[in-house]
């Protein structure tokens, strides 16, 4: 039992930690344009 009171907050302080990262990503725009990366491998480049 005494094993809960140290791991729930624990659980409890990464689950919040992964919200804020996912938070911060939306804000700074990483989940904008996604077919873009999928697309890019397609493109064949001019060799010079």
């Amino acid at each position: 039992m005494s094993g809960l009171v140290l791991l729930i907050p624990i659980a409890l302080g990464m689950g919040g930690l992964g919200l804020a990262v996912f938070f911060w990503a939306m804000r700074n725009g990483q989940f904008e344009d996604l077919d873009g990366a999928a697309n890019r491998i397609l493109i064949e480049d001019e060799e010079q």
